[in-house]
Parts: structure tokens; C-alpha cells; sequence
């Protein structure tokens, strides 16, 4: 259970870094699900105003930031640009949630000292029952 967020310690640089490189590995991992889970292209034909209307995967980001597709019209997996795209957009969209909704940097620079801790325990405890 999360404590009142007024009674938090305030977040840190590093606490920034860390959430940082967790949005980017969710970026990452978005990426992947997009385009190995997706049973319908998105992509139905060359026209993308045509593809604005009827497909339910295209939008006008994918159009304005130049989405790759392969020829069938579904995403490409194996694209760096996709993957960078995926990843800045959770980077940025977490770094604004952070750093604009009151009380959120408190209580997820909690939650990463909470995890940062049991993480030690655990290694500790693994130590001290440790058997040859």
C-alpha cells in the first residue's frame, strides 16, 4: 500500500533515471507486442487517408512520424525506426506525467527505493541461507 504522497520524500535525479530506463524498456516491450500480437494489418492499402478510415491499427501519428509496415501491411518488427519511435513516445509521455501530475515523481520515487530494498533483502537472504 502506497502512503500518503504529502508524507513522501521528494524525488531524486537517479529516481528519474531509473523510471527512465523502465518507460523505455515498456517502450520496447510495446513494440514488440504491436507488432507480434497484431492479427489484422494495419495497413489495407497505399492511400494512407483511405487507411485513416477504415483500418482500426493506423492513426495519424503512424502517418506523421512515417510508421514502417512490411508489404502485407502489418507492423515491422525488425525496424529500428518503429523501435525508436515506440520507445521515445513512452520516454516523453512518462518524463510529462512525472514531472506535471502533482504527487506522481513522490510516489514513484517510493516505489523504486521500496523495490531497490527488497531487492537487497532478497540478496541477503539468499546469502545468509545459501547451502554447498
Amino acid at each position: 500500500m502506497t502512503p500518503d504522497p504529502q508524507t513522501l520524500a521528494e524525488a531524486a535525479t537517479w529516481h528519474y533515471a531509473v523510471a527512465l530506463a523502465v518507460l523505455a524498456l515498456m517502450g520496447a516491450l510495446g513494440h514488440v507486442s504491436r507488432a507480434v500480437f497484431n492479427i489484422l494489418p494495419d495497413r489495407l492499402s497505399d492511400r494512407p487517408m483511405m487507411d485513416l478510415m477504415i483500418s482500426d491499427g493506423y492513426s495519424w501519428t503512424d502517418m506523421i512520424f512515417k510508421t514502417e509496415y512490411d508489404e502485407a501491411g502489418y507492423y515491422r518488427l525488425d525496424s529500428l525506426h518503429n523501435l525508436r519511435l515506440s520507445v521515445c513516445w513512452a520516454m516523453l509521455s512518462g518524463l510529462v506525467v512525472l514531472l506535471l501530475v502533482p504527487d506522481v515523481s513522490k510516489v514513484m520515487a517510493y516505489w523504486i527505493d521500496w523495490g531497490l530494498a527488497a531487492l537487497v533483502d532478497l540478496f541477503w537472504y539468499r546469502l545468509e541461507t545459501f547451502e554447498w
